[in-house]
């Protein structure tokens, strides 16, 4: 049996953990730095956008945080 959890606070958990500061949340969205924004589309469901672009949807939240991370150190790069 899948145990219960809100997915919001499983986001912004993993969120802290990966050190990605949350700017503010409403309702089912998260803002993130550099114009990252996640929507909480279900229990294990993520989309992830960048200034109102979609990026991709995600079914882990690790994978999610791994991806930002990335993406973030690339756009320093460049």
């Amino acid at each position: 049996m899948e145990a219960d959890f809100d997915p919001k606070d499983f986001l912004l958990f993993g969120l802290q953990h990966f050190g990605l500061r949350v700017q503010r949340e409403e309702d089912h969205m998260v803002y993130i730095e550099q114009g990252y924004i996640v929507e909480i589309e279900g229990r294990q469901l993520y989309k992830l956008l960048q200034n109102n672009q979609v990026i991709a949807p995600f079914t882990s939240v690790e994978e999610l945080c791994n991806f930002i991370k990335m993406d973030m150190q690339l756009n320093e790069k460049g």
